[in-house]
């Protein structure tokens, strides 16, 4: 089941017992940025959808009934998807289906039961973390003193390099190995 925050669980549960399935309006502590990110992360996720509508009327935060607008001044509502129901537990009746969001906004579609595939993350030419990389793939590898006379960290900020954005954000494996006159050597090792 897709993991969701309180807020997005409220947002959603909420936009469930209303009739038309709008998310509108958000909870009244939810505004600006705060809003714009729950919101954004749902869209994403394909649990909402943005719906134009033929109305010209404009968005108004004290309102909080449209979401926005778009470059011809129509009105968006956000309403739930099949997915957003799926979410929280709720199957969608057979005539009245929610929008699925595959037509109404392009970020949407994503699978209901599973969250989606993380991004191939590629660090950029250039920086202390492709020259670490670089380091790493080298033949024999590189030490934790070798890594921070090279890049000019200390002890803690390679080690948390390598696990941190190395090992979870880019998926790398590490391994290392006691080398006799040299210390404990770290490589990169292509599965």
């Amino acid at each position: 089941m897709t993991k969701l925050s309180d807020t997005q669980l409220v947002i959603l549960s909420a936009a469930a017992q209303r009739e038309d399935r709008n998310v509108l309006p958000l909870p009244g502590s939810l505004r600006g940025g705060a809003a714009a990110k729950v919101v954004g992360a749902l869209l994403k996720r394909g649990l909402i959808a943005e719906t134009a509508t033929d109305s010209q009327t404009k968005a108004d935060a004290a309102l909080n009934r449209i979401w926005r607008n778009d470059a011809d001044g129509r009105a968006i509502l956000l309403h739930i998807t099949d997915a957003g129901l799926a979410a929280i537990g709720i199957e969608p009746e057979g005539g009245a289906s929610a929008p699925t969001g595959a037509d109404e906004a392009p970020s949407a579609g994503a699978p209901a039961e599973a969250d989606p595939a993380p991004k191939a993350r590629t660090p950029r030419a250039g920086t202390k973390q492709a020259k670490l990389i670089e380091m790493l793939r080298a033949e024999g590898g590189a030490t934790i003193d070798e890594i921070v006379a090279a890049l000019d960290w200390q002890a803690h900020t390679a080690r948390g390099a390598m696990s941190g954005a190395l090992k979870k954000k880019l998926g790398l494996t590490i391994t290392s190995e006691k080398i006799e006159g040299r210390g404990r050597a770290y490589r990169i090792t292509d599965n």
